[in-house]
């Protein structure tokens, strides 16, 4: 196969493989904002009942970087596609369980703690998911055009969502409550086999990417989170705070604006889940057009000004949502999507080029991770707690501001990295923006 030809097979393997593994971690989300409640968590009242599928919601998110760590091993010592398939192999199984597993009333407390440990598993497998894809891409496309080649990759999480929501949407159009809380929610779920089949038949026509062959020669590192955590923690804590505010705006826009629309404002379920579905179109453009525009002006300038935007837009998103007037709360969550594609457009490029080859499974993956442990997991409580002491969700936008501030300033700690040698990555030991941040240790 000639170089083009993998790459646009590695490019459509990393949209397809991905988009299939949000779809599985996001129909999650909708279904613990519309249902799992009352399905899981009767006992508890509305708003116990909220938290409660918020907090299993979040137990995926302390799953990741341990999917991390553990695919990220194999990944560098043994190679990226093997652990791409199992790692769908092990989302897509766990989603389809959730599918037929038993509510409360048939097995008491049983039924949560089961969804606890399938939600784990999901966790498990993402978190080995976006590093791998990352690399597939990246370490197949041309020094100059990662970000392009790796806009496909980020599209992977936003066809993901829309396929989620769709499949919702469609679900509530066509059935009436009862069924739906009864029956529907289980479809999504169960969907999810047949998506996995033609993820696996995708995947498993791969080749290898050239610079880890080349690294396989040479010899792989034994223990990369090892070297990970002595060598480049710095750059993992850094790039961890850089995107914790995307993870942040994420959730709160899809999985807390949507509870709290529906429950707290009373707007109908189908007229958010419309909403949003046509902010992730939205969304879709935006991280094009960042990710291929990071190629010419940077990865940490495109993030900057992303990030920018975020704070800007945190601060109105729901106030807009509180006037419950249809265009102005469309105007919000459309928005907020539209900001989140500049956010996530640059990233597939912009992490892996942070670390060498021999680790670069390990750490682009850990550092993705551990954004979504402090940015996606605890948001939906925090935001739902805040609400409930004062009332309003207007702090909320603060406290995504704060993230914001906080991941401008992780951003200039950070190296420019558009145009670098892979093979030389990792090497860097940066001056950024005027301020001394070593950034590990050169490269070996």
């Amino acid at each position: 196969m000639g170089a083009t030809g993998q790459m646009r097979r590695a490019a459509a393997a990393a949209l397809i493989g991905t988009a299939i593994e949000f779809y599985d971690f996001f129909i999650y989300g909708t279904a613990a904002a519309l249902v799992f409640g009352e399905v899981f968590f009767p006992e508890l009242g509305t708003v116990g009942a909220l938290l409660a599928a918020f907090s299993v919601y979040a137990v995926a998110f302390l799953a990741r970087p341990l999917g991390a760590v553990l695919f990220g091993h194999f990944g560098d010592r043994l190679g990226r596609k093997a652990t791409l398939v199992v790692s769908l192999l092990l989302m897509g199984l766990s989603t389809a369980a959730v599918g037929v597993l038993p509510g409360f009333e048939a097995w008491g407390w049983w039924a949560p703690v089961a969804l606890v440990v399938l939600r784990v598993c999901q966790g498990v497998g993402l978190g080995g998911e976006w590093g791998g894809a990352a690399l597939l891409v990246a370490e197949n496309a041309p020094a100059g055009q990662r970000g392009r080649y790796g806009a496909y990759l980020q599209l992977g999480p936003t066809t993901g969502f829309m396929l989620a929501n769709g499949v919702f949407l469609a679900l509530q159009l066509t059935l009436d409550d009862g069924a739906f809380r009864s029956w529907g929610w289980r479809v999504p779920f169960l969907a999810s086999l047949a998506l996995v089949v033609v993820g696996l038949f995708v995947r498993l026509r791969l080749e290898e990417t050239p610079l880890f062959r080349g690294e396989a020669r040479t010899g792989a590192e034994r223990a990369p989170v090892v070297e990970v955590l002595r060598g480049h923690w710095r750059t993992v804590l850094a790039g961890c705070g850089a995107i914790t505010v995307g993870y942040a705006l994420f959730y709160l826009t899809t999985t807390y604006a949507l509870a709290y629309a529906t429950t707290g404002l009373g707007v109908p379920s189908t007229v958010v889940l419309s909403m949003l579905l046509a902010g992730a179109a939205g969304k879709a453009v935006t991280v094009w057009l960042s990710a291929r525009r990071s190629d010419g002006w940077g990865r940490r300038r495109t993030l900057q000004g992303a990030t920018g935007l975020a704070v800007a837009w945190g601060l109105v998103l729901f106030p807009l949502l509180e006037t419950e007037r249809r265009g102005l709360m469309f105007v919000a969550l459309a928005g907020a999507m539209v900001v989140l594609g500049c956010l996530l457009g640059p990233l597939a490029a912009f992490l892996p080029e942070l670390f060498p080859t021999r680790v670069r499974y390990t750490g682009a993956a850990l550092t993705y991770n551990l954004g979504g442990v402090v940015g996606g997991a605890t948001t939906p409580l925090i935001a739902t707690r805040l609400t409930e002491a004062y009332g309003t969700a207007e702090p909320v936008g603060w406290y995504l501001a704060v993230w914001g501030v906080v991941a401008l300033f992780c951003l200039r700690l950070l190296p420019e990295t558009s145009g670098t040698d892979l093979a030389a990555a990792g090497a860097l030991r940066g001056r950024a923006a005027g301020t001394d941040f070593p950034i590990g240790p050169p490269a070996v």
